[in-house]
């Protein structure tokens, strides 16, 4: 009995040896049961998955172009961040896929998204493929009237997820954080 108690506690060992627990500054989601994976188009009107970038670290954002404060903050801070990576920058795709697939044409997307990095990804779908991704990620979103039928805005979850190079859904970033902590995160990332 003693031998098998031995044996259970090396084997145990190994196991937790297997891989080191990183340290991350944001929220650590590794294992979630949702946000596995997406089928949209990019801004150049090409079919893409999650399986597209494989071998790259994934930050995927949801938002809007016509968002007054939020998404272009969360852009512009994203922006920091590639420039905190230094080379290390090309190996992450940060995406931006838009909740407002009515006035987020494939066009405004593939000026408004590489306007805040050249590597910048837009993506779009169809109303029901916009709904059932936001539905897959858990991402609240709801439209809220304007003065005039195309001056509503949108409430949303203002965070990003970020998946590892496997496609391993990691990280859940908050909105407003700064570009130090997930530059920080996405490093651990790709060392990993």
């Amino acid at each position: 009995m003693k031998k098998l108690f031995t044996a259970l506690f090396m084997l145990l060992a190994l196991v937790a040896c297997g891989e080191k627990q990183l340290k991350f500054e944001n929220t650590d989601i590794t294992g979630i049961d949702y946000a596995q994976g997406f089928a949209l188009n990019d801004h150049n009107g090409k079919p893409v998955t999650l399986a597209s970038y494989k071998g790259k670290v994934v930050v995927m954002f949801f938002g809007f172009t016509h968002c007054p404060d939020v998404c272009p903050t969360t852009m512009a801070e994203m922006s920091a961040v590639m420039k905190e990576l230094g080379p290390d920058a090309d190996k992450v795709q940060v995406l931006f896929a838009t909740l407002d697939p009515q006035r987020d044409t494939r066009e405004l997307l593939s000026q408004y998204v590489p306007g805040f990095d050249p590597r910048f990804v837009g993506l779009y779908g169809t109303p029901e493929q916009t709904d059932a991704t936001a539905k897959a990620f858990k991402v609240f979103y709801r439209k809220v009237p304007g003065k005039t039928p195309d001056s509503y805005t949108i409430d949303h979850t203002a965070g990003s997820y970020v998946f590892d190079k496997n496609g391993r859904i990691r990280l859940f970033l908050r909105h407003g954080g700064g570009p130090t902590p997930v530059a920080h995160d996405l490093k651990l990332l790709l060392a990993s």
